[in-house]
């Protein structure tokens, strides 16, 4: 019962909310219906994150952000058609593409804000780390990764480009909020981090940077890509997404 109420206040907001449209650029629509799952505040996957070759120490267990944490809930925000279809032009992002990286993301700050407040109504504590004033963010590693978090709460597994493919495919934004509120945690389908990606190497050919090969994708030249055509050219816009469209995995789990 708690976890149909927590995906019917997410699927409401991002159904309703303002936040969700971009009107200047006529972008009806930014995300399309939400997926949710849920994780267990101690599941020994949050220390593993912790291991160097993975995240690195510095990224915090979810109870080192909530002492007395029990689930974390993640959720993946599809973007839309409108915007997906639009960056399938090979190089330089599309402008609905910058738009909805940029503005959306205002959307998924938002959405995490009303799910922290509805929590708290409910006499529970919650807080969404990338929005604590503790939340570091770093080119390569940050002290809380959403994808990790959805890998962990049965949302999907990871690609040869990094992104995290879901049932919904890779093409979106990810959220999550822990908190002290118990819910079942989403069963895992899958055994193997990258069980999703058919390895097609098609993301390789659609990176500008050059960032990506078969052995996985450098993050360093994807920020040095960022660093000389996408922030001189865009800024205060960014983004590129070319990974995530125009491949298999786009809307889809390729691998099912």
């Amino acid at each position: 019962m708690k976890s149909t109420y927590i995906y019917t206040i997410i699927s409401n907001f991002i159904e309703q909310s303002h936040l969700n449209k971009i009107e200047e650029k006529g972008i009806e629509k930014i995300y399309e219906e939400p997926l949710i799952g849920i994780a267990d505040a101690e599941d020994s996957l949050f220390e593993k994150f912790k291991d160097t070759e993975i995240i690195g120490p510095n990224h915090k267990s979810p109870k080192e952000w909530l002492k007395n944490a029990k689930s974390v809930i993640t959720c993946f925000l599809p973007f839309s058609s409108q915007i997906r279809k639009a960056n399938h032009k090979p190089g330089l992002p599309a402008s609905e593409w910058l738009y909805g990286r940029i503005e959306g993301e205002e959307c998924n700050k938002g959405l995490l804000q009303h799910l922290v407040k509805e929590i708290n109504n409910l006499g529970e504590e919650a807080i969404a780390p990338v929005l604590d004033f503790n939340f570091t963010e770093e080119a390569v590693k940050s002290n809380w990764s959403e994808r990790h978090a959805a890998f962990a709460a049965g949302l999907g597994t990871f690609g040869l480009s990094k992104s995290l493919i879901t049932k919904k495919g890779c093409a979106g934004r990810f959220g999550s909020v822990i908190t002290t509120m118990k819910l079942d945690p989403t069963p895992r389908e899958y055994e193997n981090v990258y069980e999703y990606c058919t390895m097609c190497g098609v993301c390789i050919s659609r990176c500008p940077a050059g960032a990506i090969k078969k052995e996985g994708k450098d993050n360093l030249i994807c920020k040095k890509y960022f660093d000389e055509k996408i922030y001189p050219k865009y800024l205060p816009y960014y983004g590129c997404g070319k990974c995530q469209t125009a491949v298999p995995c786009e809307t889809t789990n390729p691998n099912k």
